[in-house]
C-alpha cells in the first residue's frame, strides 16, 4: 500500500484503531536556544533560494540543517537519517523523509532500531502530511516491537507541527512552532 495510500489522518486512524487527542505542548521541558549561525544560514537560504518549490527543496534546504543543528548535541546516542526505506509489509511500507533512530554499536551506515521519530516534510498539505506521519509513526512503532512513544514532525519549512504515538494514541500538539518569529 505505501505511506502515500492514505489522504486524510481520520483515514489512518481509522484503519488502524488509533485514537487521536490533542494537547498544548509541555512548558516545563528546557528550551535550547537554535544556534547563531542557523539563524543566519535560514535567513541566507529564504532570501537567496528558492526552497519552496518542491518537497525535496524544502527537505534539503531546510528542515535538514534544522533537523541537524537539533540532533548535533545527541549525536553519541541518535543517528538521523535522509530517506532511508521502512517495511514491515507490503501494506505498511515506504519512504518517511527524515528518521531519527539509536545509533548503532556497528557504526554510523547501520540503521538501527528503535526509531524514535520520523519527519515528514509538505508543501502547505498538513492534512497529508499528518495521514503520512501517523502512518510512518505506527509502522516504526510496530517495527520497533515495542508500545514507548514514537514522535512525529510535519514541517513545510516555516511552520512545525509536533505529535506522537504511544500504544494506540496519537497526540498531536495543537501548538506549531514557526520559523519567522
Amino acid at each position: 500500500m505505501g505511506f502515500r495510500t492514505f489522504s486524510t489522518l481520520g483515514d489512518v486512524l481509522k484503519a488502524y484503531q488509533i485514537r487521536y487527542l490533542e494537547a498544548s505542548i509541555p512548558t516545563d521541558k528546557p528550551h535550547v536556544a537554535a544556534p547563531q549561525v542557523l539563524h543566519e544560514e535560514l535567513t541566507f537560504t529564504k532570501a537567496e533560494i528558492a526552497y519552496n518549490v518542491s518537497e525535496a527543496a524544502i527537505c534539503e534546504a531546510i528542515i535538514f540543517p534544522i533537523l541537524r543543528a537539533v540532533w548535533k548535541p545527541f549525536r553519541e546516542t541518535f543517528a538521523i537519517w535522509s530517506h532511508k526505506p521502512i517495511s514491515l509489509n507490503d501494506e505498511l511500507s515506504g519512504i518517511p523523509d527524515f528518521i531519527f533512530a539509536r545509533k548503532s554499536e556497528l557504526g554510523k551506515i547501520v540503521f538501527d532500531t528503535p526509531y524514535v521519530a520520523v519527519v515528514e516534510a509538505k508543501r502547505d498539505d498538513f492534512t497529508l502530511g499528518w495521514a503520512q506521519c501517523a502512518l510512518e509513526m505506527y509502522t516504526i512503532q510496530q517495527l520497533n516491537n515495542d508500545t514507548k512513544p514514537v514522535f512525529g514532525i510535519v514541517s513545510n519549512g516555516d511552520l512545525w507541527e509536533i505529535g506522537y504515538l504511544e500504544e494506540k494514541v496519537l497526540t498531536v500538539y495543537r501548538d506549531r512552532y514557526d520559523n519567522n518569529q
